[in-house]
């Protein structure tokens, strides 16, 4: 049978499973839209191409399974960039479409041309120009292949605008389920994984101040079970990085916080006091670490990544595994069982007590100050959810950039893996409100809230355009103080208050601009009661805008100052 390659690469997605898709088109990438609507697909007409690279991270980011977003070439391509980097940062498997001018024409400087393989090359786990609709045959598979194996990421695949119209004979559709590329070379060996456990096993026994320190490797829902049940025959105090948060349900005694710059002082405290870590699904980025000497100066380590470049790149490892964390914990877990090895219990007493003593939501808060207060109302969202019948397994976070993203790291209580979605590694404004919409999609039973300022929302703000139009249940929080906060609270604390270019001298109407697009919007300032009409049963499935005033004086604490050791933070 004869099909060309739009035909190919719509029925491949398809086969892959995939039902939405977000983009816009254009001239480049017109025949494989031409073709997208004769198929079972949705597509999602965003506003702006970085807007439809976050929807699909919003969709894979609380699902696990890789999503597909598209654009045309030259600036609609180059739009996408920013999300395809993003994800790359953070290892998430999504896959990036783009048209490209016809073949003939490439070189040439033709209209909207641009090198979108070159520029995507350093930003992408894998990067393919395909150059004719049989190609396309080997090339989708792989990219599935390759997005979701290994350490995940993005792949971008360039398809030239004369490939989707081309046809080829094509005599059956490949085996998707025989796909196999990923090179297994730098793994830890099976037949040395019996005498690295026993090291890891013989070390827990040695230790008195052991730590679990999991990262972004461990939010999903089989690690987060495996560590769970590690951490109960274990009990030993458990923190993470940003991206690790949802690994371990916020309400166990053993979870202490996330660690690093704006970490809690507990879970910072207990990693510089360690004489042990396990440091799974981590890459000590320099967020987490502070300053490196002092970020676990008498600890052994260590190290179960995915990725075999990981190890020994930051900090060097005692004991190193190159595997997933699925795979680990669960033997790890059954061999203490047997063995009946003993956590110390007192160390973890100890850090309980600190976090304890240093938690409380009135930290960083202006004194006498009468604004809400940003960090109690993030810490609420799941009661005053549950208040109209979202119960917290439905629930789904999101955040954008800045001060508001801290807050809600340091407050909400995340209690499951795949629902608290940020831009971590790359930290990119504007994250927040599509990934919304994408997670949205994916989970059209869960409530999605979105954590926003008056800085990010401004980002990818037209994309409330496309929220109103798909009516998904989505409440977006825009902490409003008038600044670009985190930069102004930089310059607060590291620059003498030369408070350049952070102040607005002109703030927008949010609340009039959320309703020019058609979404019900609620001042919290006017309204004590806002969350009943943000979270309303009675209408439920539909978007929400709520704005709420803050004092610029709001600050992230604690504060680890560039050049300091974690434990020195700023916290008060």
């Amino acid at each position: 049978m004869k099909q060309t390659g739009a035909q190919i690469i719509v029925k491949l997605l398809e086969m892959y499973g995939i039902k939405t898709v977000a983009g816009i088109p254009g001239g480049s990438i017109l025949p494989l839209y031409d073709e997208l609507n004769r198929s079972s697909i949705r597509h999602v007409l965003v506003r702006q191409e970085q807007a439809a690279g976050f929807i699909a991270q919003g969709m894979t980011r609380s699902t696990g399974k890789v999503a597909v977003c598209m654009a045309t070439s030259g600036p609609g391509a180059m739009n996408l960039l920013t999300a395809i980097a993003d994800a790359r940062a953070d290892s998430i498997p999504i896959i990036a479409i783009t048209g490209q001018v016809n073949t003939s024409l490439i070189g040439t400087d033709a209209f909207q041309e641009a090198d979108t393989f070159g520029l995507s090359f350093p930003i992408t786990k894998h990067s393919m120009m395909v150059k004719s609709p049989a190609e396309l045959l080997n090339a989708i598979p792989e990219a599935f292949e390759i997005a979701q194996n290994g350490r995940p990421g993005p792949v971008l695949i360039d398809v030239p605008r004369d490939v989707q119209l081309a046809e080829c004979e094509v005599d059956s559709w490949p085996d998707i389920e025989a796909v196999r590329v990923h090179d297994i070379r730098f793994h830890t060996p099976i037949a040395e994984y019996g005498e690295k456990m026993t090291k890891i096993i013989e070390a827990l026994k040695a230790s008195k101040r052991p730590v679990l320190y999991c990262g972004g490797g461990c939010n999903t829902e089989e690690a987060a079970s495996g560590i769970k049940a590690f951490v109960q025959t274990y009990s030993l105090p458990l923190v993470t990085s940003l991206m690790g948060l949802g690994c371990l349900p916020e309400s166990m005694p053993n979870f202490i916080g996330m660690l690093g710059m704006h970490g809690n002082h507990a879970a910072n405290v207990a990693i510089h006091d360690s004489d042990l870590v396990i440091a799974a699904g981590v890459r000590f980025d320099d967020r987490a670490t502070g300053l490196v000497q002092q970020f676990c100066p008498d600890a052994r380590i260590v190290h179960i990544d995915i990725d075999a470049a990981e190890v020994n790149k930051i900090l060097p490892a005692n004991i190193s595994i190159v595997a997933d964390v699925e795979s680990v914990f669960p033997v790890l877990t059954q061999l203490i069982s047997e063995q009946k090895v003993s956590a110390p219990e007192a160390w973890l007493k100890k850090i309980c007590k600190i976090k304890e003593e240093n938690t409380s939501v009135e930290c960083g808060r202006p004194k006498g100050e009468k604004l809400a207060n940003p960090r109690e109302i993030i810490s609420k969202i799941p009661e005053y959810a549950a208040q109209a019948g979202v119960s917290g397994d439905k629930l789904i976070a999101t955040t954008d950039v800045g001060q508001h993203q801290m807050w809600a790291a340091q407050y909400y209580p995340v209690e499951r893996p795949r629902s608290f979605l940020t831009s971590g590694s790359l930290g990119t404004m504007g994250f927040g409100l599509p990934a919304a919409i994408g997670a949205a999609l994916a989970n059209p039973e869960s409530r999605v809230v979105c954590f926003s300022g008056d800085g990010s929302i401004m980002m990818n703000i037209q994309e409330m355009a496309t929220l109103a139009e798909l009516n998904l249940p989505v409440t977006v929080i825009v902490f409003q103080n008038g600044t670009l906060g985190m930069v102004y609270q930089q310059q607060k604390f590291l620059f003498e208050k030369n408070y350049s270019a952070s102040v607005f001298s002109k703030e927008p109407d949010l609340l009039s601009i959320a309703r020019g697009f058609g979404i019900e919007a609620i001042d919290a300032d006017e309204d004590p009661e806002w969350y009943k009409k943000a979270f309303d049963p009675a209408n439920q499935a539909k978007p929400r805008f709520v704005r709420i005033s803050v004092d610029s004086e709001e600050t992230v604490l604690p504060f680890v100052p560039g050049g300091k050791a974690n434990i020195d933070s700023i916290r008060d």
